[in-house]
C-alpha cells in the first residue's frame, strides 16, 4: 500500500491528477497515514460524489486534458513510448480505483470509528482506451460529461451544469422544418459538408427549443452545443480555432439575433459566414435565431431612399441572411395546429378534461394574450397546473 504512493508520484500522462482535491488527500494520507488524515480524505470523496472511489477515478480519467488524448484526437499516430506509459499508469489509477476502507485503515492503529466509502467493479484501461478509440463520440476534459456550453466574459466556453432537458419527443408540429435541421446536423457528424442555418418566424414557435432538442438528441454521437451572445460575436474566429482541433462537432447557438443597420458585429458575423481563413471550420456550425426575416432592423428612411445608392444599402440588409446556407421559418401556428399543440401538453401532462373545454379554454387563454404559439400553449398548461 506505501508503493501507491510512489506509484502516484511517477504519474506523467495523468499528473494533473495530482492536484485533484481527492487524489491529493489520498497522498497526504500515504505519505503520513493518520486517523485525521484518513478522515479528510473520506470527507474530500464524500463531498466529491457521494463516497464511490471507483467511478470518481473514472470520471477525472475521462475528463483528463492530457497529451494521450489531445494527441489522439488531433488524428496523429502514437508514439509507442506514450502507449505503454498510458497502460502503466491506468493500471496505477486501477489501485487506486479498487481501495476499500479496510485497505486504507490498516496502515493505521487507530481502533476507533472511521466513515467507510465505497467502491464498484471498474476495468479502467478497456473503459478507458474504448473512449479514446471512439473520441469523436466521447471527447475529453469538460466536453466528455457536459452537452451545454456558453461564452463568459472573458470569452471563454463554461459548461451550463444545468442544460436545458427538452427533448424531440417533447415538440409538436413543425415535422419538416426540424427534419432538416436533424439531417444537417447528422451531416456534420457523419463529416460531411454542413450549412449554416438561420431559423426565422414569430416568437414563441419553437425555434430555440428545436436547436437544444436537436443537440440533446444527438449528444451521444459527438454533438455539443455552445451558446453565443450577439455581444460576443467577434470572439467567434478566436473559438472556432479552438474547437478546430477537439474531435466533437459543434454548434455555435445564437439566439434571438438581430441588429441595426450600423451595428459593428453586423461585419463580425458576416466574416464569419462568409468564411474567412480564421473561422473555416469542419467541425463547427451556426445556427442562429432571429423573430426577423432580414436579421436587419429597418427604418422607413432606408426604404425611402435617403441613400444614393437606396438598392445596394437595401442588398446590404438582406445579405447576412443570405449568408446562411439553409433559411428555415417558422410560421405562427393556425387555430388547429395550436390546439394540437395543447392537446399533446395535457396528455403529457396528465390532464383530464373534456377536450370541448380544453379547447375553449385554451382559446381564450390566446385570445386575451392577443396571439398563438408553442409558448403560448406550454404557458396555458402550466397554468392549469398551477390551479
Amino acid at each position: 500500500m506505501k508503493n501507491l504512493k510512489i506509484k502516484l508520484d511517477s504519474l506523467c500522462i495523468f499528473r494533473s491528477l495530482l492536484k485533484d482535491p481527492v487524489i491529493s488527500s489520498l497522498c497526504s494520507y500515504l505519505e503520513a497515514p493518520a486517523n485525521s488524515a484518513y478522515a479528510e480524505f473520506a470527507a474530500t470523496i464524500y463531498n466529491a460524489n457521494g463516497g464511490n472511489i471507483s467511478e470518481y477515478v473514472r470520471e477525472i480519467c475521462e475528463n483528463s486534458e492530457n497529451v494521450y488524448v489531445k494527441t489522439v484526437g488531433r488524428g496523429e499516430e502514437i508514439p509507442s513510448y506514450l502507449y505503454d506509459a498510458l497502460v502503466a499508469e491506468l493500471d496505477v489509477l486501477q489501485e487506486v480505483a479498487e481501495l476499500t476502507p479496510d485497505k486504507l485503515r490498516r496502515l493505521i492503529e487507530y481502533k476507533g470509528f472511521l466513515p467507510e466509502f465505497t467502491c464498484s467493479a471498474l476495468q479502467l484501461k478497456d473503459s478507458y482506451i474504448h473512449r479514446t478509440k471512439n473520441i469523436g463520440k466521447y471527447g475529453y476534459g469538460i466536453y466528455a460529461k457536459n452537452r451545454m456550453f456558453y461564452v463568459d466574459e472573458q470569452n471563454t466556453i463554461v459548461p451550463v451544469y444545468n442544460p436545458d432537458k427538452t427533448a424531440l419527443s417533447d415538440l409538436v408540429d413543425y415535422e419538416r422544418e426540424r427534419q432538416i435541421i436533424i439531417d444537417n446536423t447528422k451531416a456534420l457528424l457523419d463529416g460531411k459538408p454542413a450549412a449554416n442555418i438561420l431559423l426565422t418566424g414569430d416568437a414563441g414557435t419553437g425555434k430555440s427549443s428545436t436547436v437544444k432538442a436537436v443537440a440533446n438528441a444527438l449528444w451521444n454521437e459527438g454533438l455539443r452545443i455552445i451558446e453565443v451572445r450577439k455581444d460576443q460575436l467577434r470572439a467567434i474566429p478566436k473559438i472556432l480555432d479552438e474547437l478546430s482541433v477537439n474531435p466533437l462537432k459543434f454548434v455555435l447557438f445564437i439566439d434571438d439575433l438581430s441588429f441595426l443597420k450600423d451595428d459593428d458585429n453586423f461585419n463580425a458575423l458576416k466574416a464569419v459566414l462568409e468564411g474567412s481563413v480564421t473561422a473555416k471550420s469542419k467541425n463547427v456550425v451556426i445556427y442562429a435565431t432571429s423573430n426577423r426575416r432580414h436579421i436587419i432592423k429597418e427604418k422607413f428612411s432606408d426604404r425611402e431612399g435617403d441613400d444614393v445608392h437606396r438598392n445596394d444599402t437595401m442588398q446590404e440588409l438582406i445579405s447576412l441572411s443570405e449568408r446562411f446556407g439553409i433559411h428555415i421559418t417558422f410560421s405562427k401556428p393556425t387555430k388547429q395546429t395550436f390546439l394540437h399543440i395543447v392537446h399533446h401538453l395535457a396528455d403529457e401532462n396528465g390532464i383530464q378534461m373534456p377536450a370541448e373545454e380544453l379547447e375553449l379554454l385554451a382559446e381564450r387563454f390566446a385570445l386575451e394574450r392577443g396571439s398563438r404559439s408553442a409558448r403560448l400553449a406550454r404557458q396555458f398548461i402550466d397554468s392549469l397546473l398551477a390551479k
